[in-house]
């Protein structure tokens, strides 16, 4: 870090007391920042920098120059925008988000070249410095051959200069000084609960994060940023459903009026969540057919997105309804004005979580090869509620016993998942049939995936009994009974 203060000039005059430097021309100009919404870049140790004309990708913990190239700014960013030096590098990170601007800061920059006693460079130095208020900096990088001058190079920085580290990241301060979170905005629950608080304290605390979820998620559902906004929404709207229902003795009173408000939250953003499902999966759908007939998906493409257009129109219209903004900020009101219930949150917690397992080893236990399919949709129902009963009161309950039992449900889920998934898909296609009837070869094209959905829709029911029998085994019950029962 430079001095308090410090500009380009007195910096470089501070250093040319005791390292012979040569200095390149000064620029100025504007560094914008890019990260996805929940700082999935931070989380990975990068930072992604447009300067000028080009698109920086840096080691957050160095500062080394990982890839670069040529690109102009943009208000949002997906992997498929980015230039191919960095999309092979960002796509696996990014996944289905788009990089925002989270910070934009004016910068001055001075190259300098630490010379030798032949005058050869042997260490280059930039100095950096903010007009937001942070402290300038400055970065030695060596120059391959003479790896060995750096060392002297930092010491003068370190020991002769006295000039602290730099253990943030410029990209840091800039958030910070805006107000942001460098580590982007969590849709996660992490919450610590007492276990002797009172249930319908506790259920407040939880029922008000997932508030703050859905307001996070909001703005970026409504200026349609990326379907991670929706997605994340849509968890945080089914989170509050299954808590209500869990927790609906700890509320007798008005329950069913905002039961029936977040149902509704659900079924209005629904088809535009399946319509970006579908988009996403597109890629892979159509790399999956013989590679004569990829081509052949491409209208049945165009459909998806032109429906797409009309459900985020018909989103957008509920999300911004008074109707919408009234039932949240009541349902707000509702939840932190109850009196405080004599049971506490772990009793309740555990009651709920015994009972809710115990149905599913029932509904299980029930389910054969001639079975329908609709049992084993409504076992993966009462799944998702005892996930969520395990994501919700986690904090009760020592981890060691949590984590596998999470990781049992999550197998089971997984497979009732891949078999609901490829029924739905496969109807779905049949469903967009019409759509596409003047495409001949489209219809072939569908028709090969619809086939392979069955397939492997037989192939995941197959799983169900090896996949259940591990959840409902004596072992996992006897932990149920001695935890939570």
């Amino acid at each position: 870090m430079l001095p308090e203060g410090a500009d380009l000039p007195s910096a470089k005059a501070s250093l040319a007391e005791h390292l012979d430097v040569r200095a390149d021309r000064a620029t100025s100009g504007t560094t914008t920042f890019y990260d996805t919404f929940d700082g999935r870049l931070h989380a990975a140790g990068l930072t992604l920098r447009h300067s000028g004309t080009e698109l920086v990708l840096l080691d957050r913990e160095t500062g080394a120059t990982l890839a670069s190239a040529a690109a102009p700014a943009a208000k949002r960013l997906f992997d498929r925008d980015l230039p191919e030096a960095l999309r092979a590098r960002l796509a696996p990170e990014m996944e289905m988000r788009a990089l925002l601007p989270v910070a934009k800061v004016r910068t001055h920059r001075l190259p300098l070249a630490v010379l030798n006693g032949d005058a050869k460079t042997v260490v280059r130095l930039e100095l950096t410095t903010a007009d937001n208020g942070t402290r300038g900096r400055v970065t030695a990088t060596a120059v391959r051959g003479y790896e060995a001058e750096i060392e002297r190079v930092r010491a003068t920085l370190a020991e002769t200069l006295a000039l602290p580290e730099a253990t943030v990241p410029l990209v840091d301060e800039a958030i910070a000084a805006a107000g942001g979170d460098p580590a982007g905005t969590s849709s996660k629950l992490a919450l610590t609960l007492d276990p002797d608080e009172p249930a319908s304290l506790a259920a407040a605390t939880v029922f008000g994060r997932l508030l703050e979820v859905i307001d996070l998620n909001l703005p970026g559902t409504l200026d349609d940023v990326d379907s991670e906004f929706l997605h994340d929404l849509r968890v945080a709207i089914r989170r509050t459903r299954s808590l209500q229902r869990q927790f609906k003795g700890v509320y007798p009173e008005r329950l069913q009026h905002f039961r029936d408000e977040f149902k509704r939250l659900q079924a209005v953003t629904g088809d535009l969540r399946d319509l970006d499902v579908y988009l996403l999966d597109f890629p892979e759908l159509r790399d999956s057919l013989p590679e004569k007939m990829r081509a052949d998906l491409d209208p049945l493409r165009d459909v998806l997105e032109q429906r797409r257009v009309k459900a985020l129109t018909a989103t957008r219209r509920a999300l911004r309804a008074q109707r919408t903004g009234d039932a949240l900020a009541e349902w707000n009101e509702f939840v932190t004005s109850r009196r405080p219930s004599d049971r506490t949150v772990s009793d309740l917690a555990s009651h709920r979580i015994t009972r809710v397992y115990r149905k599913m080893v029932k509904m299980g236990r029930a389910i054969d090869d001639d079975s329908p399919a609709y049992d084993l949709h409504e076992l993966r129902k009462v799944g998702k509620e005892l996930r969520y009963l395990l994501e919700f009161f986690a904090s009760l309950y020592p981890p060691e016993i949590v984590k596998p039992f999470v990781k049992t449900l999550k197998g089971l889920q997984d497979q009732l998942g891949r078999f609901q998934d490829r029924e739905v898909q496969a109807n779905a296609l049949r469903d967009l049939a019409p759509a596409v009837k003047g495409h001949p070869f489209t219809l072939m094209a569908m028709g090969v995936l619809i086939e392979r959905f069955m397939q492997e829709e037989i192939a995941a029911r197959a799983e169900f009994a090896d996949r259940f029998a591990v959840f409902a085994s004596k072992a996992q019950r006897d932990v149920v009974k001695e935890h939570f029962g």
